[in-house]
């Protein structure tokens, strides 16, 4: 599973963080022991009322800070099945049945738990805040996409036009906060550990407001100073974002597991055939040891939804393969939290037992930056490759690339497989995950491939030229 539940302590105030760690978010629920109240909820609300179940409390309330662009939210379903009252920006207008809220309006969850709504425009223009209050006073802020451990959430998802508006509304927002806000209070974001929809990268698990004003960009910097590197530091997003946003906005349908149908080996190699996506769900490392042909190598030891979510055309059909059916289970489950709620057929055991045809079973080569530097020497028996592929985003080509090497992002790659130069494709990403997703479909499109299985900060010690 890729949620862990942590615990923590805000006074006589329980709240639990609920984390999605393939998807970089969070959701919280706090508690003062009877009734919760549950803070941007993912899609799947069992792993919610898991929580409310072991703390025997009763969800009352349900909060959005925003509308969502990288998930879909299990808020509405949450609600209905609790009948928790559903709370979110008065001027994001929803559809469906909900209490709208404005800047400065409390909610009385208990005599000992109430939530003030803050307006921190930046993330989304309609964007929310919530304080926590306890019975002596604030404990803590759910903030969402506004500011987060290091950084802030990104600018640009409603479009560049609006981009630079929104950072300096961002901007605006974290120094309300700070200046609204005690020192000691926590700090409880949705967004920022590794989620796209921040604007850059952060490894902080846990921070104060006070911490967080001798550290945070958008608390340190100028408002220009802070529009600048903000706007010059957005890389690209996902592109199934585009679909979300519209989704949450008109309430999302409850969530539907029911196991897919089952593939046999001759309706996975029909399947092969026509080009659909197949994906392998297990590690690289067992990927390079044996695979289907022409199935994609995206492991749930990484962001699989994300980067499928990202590559595909949406709507089309999905096929899983996996080597149990606990995996299935597992990917099913993280694909629904982007919007893919079906999948066209899902299979489970090993390659070998998944072919229709011996044949069909392949392995990959792998190298390491040692590897290619000796290959460029002709220090081996491996001749010199003829390409090398860079599949990381731009904002980490731009910072540094090996000398020469051909940039085309993964989420980019299977439309643009004809652009490579002629020859074995040696191919690399930052750390390996990215890289044999990419050689997996090079593969796939019949061009020999190496998957240079290392990671990028170990390139120039071992005698690959780098620039940049």
């Amino acid at each position: 599973m890729t949620a862990d539940v942590d615990h923590m302590l805000a006074g006589e105030l329980t709240v639990e963080v609920i984390e999605t760690s393939s998807l970089g978010d969070r959701s919280y629920l706090a508690g003062d022991g009877e009734v919760a109240a549950v803070v941007d909820p993912q899609r799947d609300i069992d792993r919610v009322l898991a929580v409310a179940g072991r703390l025997g409390v009763r969800i009352a309330l349900v909060l959005e800070t925003h509308v969502h662009n990288d998930y879909v939210s299990g808020g509405l379903e949450l609600a209905r099945l609790t009948g928790a009252e559903y709370a979110l920006a008065a001027e994001d207008r929803a559809p469906f049945p909900h209490r709208g809220l404005r800047d400065g309006e409390v909610v009385e969850v208990s005599d000992r738990m109430r939530v003030r709504a803050l307006a921190t425009p930046g993330h989304t223009f309609h964007h929310l805040s919530y304080v926590l209050d306890g019975a002596e006073g604030p404990v803590g802020v759910f903030t969402g996409g506004s500011l987060l451990f290091g950084t802030t959430g990104r600018t640009d998802l409603l479009g560049e036009r609006h981009s630079e508006e929104l950072a300096r509304r961002q901007h605006a927002s974290a120094h309300r906060l700070a200046d609204l806000l005690p020192d000691g209070v926590q700090i409880w974001p949705t967004h920022g550990f590794g989620s796209f929809c921040s604007a850059t990268q952060s490894h902080a698990d846990a921070a104060t407001l006070g911490e967080q004003k001798q550290s945070n960009p958008a608390l340190t910097l100028a408002e220009q100073e802070f529009v600048e590197q903000t706007l010059s530091g957005l890389d690209a997003y996902p592109a199934y974002y585009a679909h979300l946003g519209v989704r949450n906005t008109a309430g999302p349908a409850p969530l539907d597991l029911r196991k897919p149908d089952l593939a046999e080996p001759e309706e996975l190699r029909r399947r092969l055939r026509a080009g659909e996506w197949v994906v392998d769900l297990r590690s690289r490392k067992a990927y390079v040891r044996s695979h289907l042909a022409g199935t994609v190598s995206l492991g749930l030891d990484g962001s699989m939804a994300t980067w499928l979510g990202w590559m595909i055309d949406w709507g089309a059909p999905i096929t899983v393969v996996g080597e149990t059916s606990e995996q299935v289970a597992d990917a099913q489950r993280e694909l629904a939290r982007i919007g893919i709620d079906r999948l066209a057929a899902a299979a489970a055991g090993s390659p070998e037992d998944l072919a229709a045809d011996p044949q069909q079973v392949r392995g990959l080569d792998t190298a390491t930056f040692t590897d290619l530097a000796a290959a460029w020497r002709g220090g081996t028996a491996r001749p010199a490759p003829e390409v090398v592929l860079d599949v990381r985003n731009p904002k980490e080509f731009e910072a540094a690339h090996v000398r020469d090497a051909v940039h085309i992002p993964l989420y980019e790659l299977s439309g643009r497989v004809g652009e490579l130069p002629d020859g074995a494709v040696w191919v690399h990403c930052s750390s390996g995950y990215r890289a044999a997703a990419a050689a997996s479909l090079l593969e796939r499109a019949g061009r020999a491939a190496v998957l240079i299985d290392d990671e990028f900060a170990k390139a120039a010690h071992a005698g690959v030229p780098v620039v940049g």
